[in-house]
């Protein structure tokens, strides 16, 4: 998959809602992460906790993935939504020119206060709004509650974002 650079449009405030963490059964290294996106046509790239903040210390297993109606990439170009995520799942995890498949070892769902950031290429991510969510940027990690309207973010378009059920279809869907 083909990482790109995209302008972010906007970032829209979402009020509360449920968000996934995924917890995964090995180490991530500091500039890995899941793809999630709040639709096929592309993701953003959401860095495992591997940093200190304020109020977080380094949990280098888990990613903070967003909202619970977002799709997370698999690999072999299919998707879940992150809601049917469960431990034993298989989920792609990127870094700087890499990738490889990490077992699920638990899912934990809360409720949270969300931000959507929209890009200029149309593909978005509903995320929550905490200090310990990191986005990859073009060129270092991007704290998300630091994000403002141009700044530049990776992000993975997807050529085939038709999808059913994870799979690709051929089919016109349009979303928003």
């Amino acid at each position: 998959m083909e990482a790109k650079s995209s302008k972010i449009d906007c970032i829209i405030e979402m009020c509360t809602g449920t968000r996934v963490e995924i917890d995964f059964i090995d180490i991530l290294g500091h500039d890995e992460g899941v793809l999630v996106g709040d639709s096929a046509k592309g993701f953003v790239c959401v860095l495992a906790e591997t940093r200190e903040t304020e109020t977080y210390p380094p949990r280098p297993f888990r990613v903070n993935a967003g909202a619970i109606h977002q799709y997370v990439y698999m690999g072999e170009n299919k998707t879940k939504y992150l809601s049917e995520l469960k431990a034993g799942d298989r989920v792609m995890v990127v870094g700087d020119g890499h990738e490889r498949l990490v077992t699920v070892g638990r899912v934990k769902i809360e409720s949270r206060e969300f931000e959507r950031v929209v890009l200029d290429s149309g593909i978005s991510a509903t995320l929550q709004k905490a200090d310990s969510v990191f986005v990859h940027g073009k060129d270092t990690p991007l704290h998300l509650i630091d994000l403002k309207e141009g700044d530049i973010i990776t992000c993975f378009p997807m050529q085939d974002f038709a999808r059913h059920k994870g799979e690709v279809i051929e089919e016109a869907i349009t979303e928003k």
